[in-house]
């Protein structure tokens, strides 16, 4: 059911020295960038083929209270099993959504408040084509 681990989500307060120190001091490669009004507001990191690092910016008031790490993510084949298995077990989910990066997606979170998305690619999605994901206004 569950395909692989996808990506772990960071929030980063600078954006451009979280990017130097992935792909400069650990060598990873930017996969794409997030853009909102013409700005970078995040990108994912490959760490090899179809496992990400996404980072987000995130200002020091805006910091989340849970530490810098927002959520994780699995990539599953079928999200449609993975809600059902979930709903079995007293468990809920949000329902299916196609996301900006045109990666169906559902979530969930544990019993320790940790948030999982699941993520069912399209031959559309970014972590796919490496194309800049833009995110419309909120």
């Amino acid at each position: 059911m569950i395909k692989r681990f996808a990506h772990v989500c960071l929030a980063a307060v600078d954006l451009a020295a979280t990017e130097r120190f992935y792909c400069d001091g650990l060598g990873l490669t930017k996969a794409f960038d997030f853009i909102r009004d013409g700005r970078v507001i995040g990108f994912y990191l490959e760490l090899c083929p179809g496992e990400y690092v996404e980072v987000f910016q995130c200002d020091d008031r805006a910091a989340p209270a849970t530490g810098p790490i927002l959520h994780f993510c699995l990539e599953v084949d079928d999200l449609e099993p993975v809600g059902r298995r979930l709903a079995e077990h007293g468990y809920a989910a949000t329902p299916k959504t196609l996301g900006a990066d045109h990666s169906w997606q559902m979530w969930t979170t544990d019993p320790n408040g940790v948030k999982i998305e699941f993520h069912q690619y399209t031959a559309r999605s970014c972590q796919l084509t490496h194309e800049s994901c833009i995110l419309s206004l909120r």
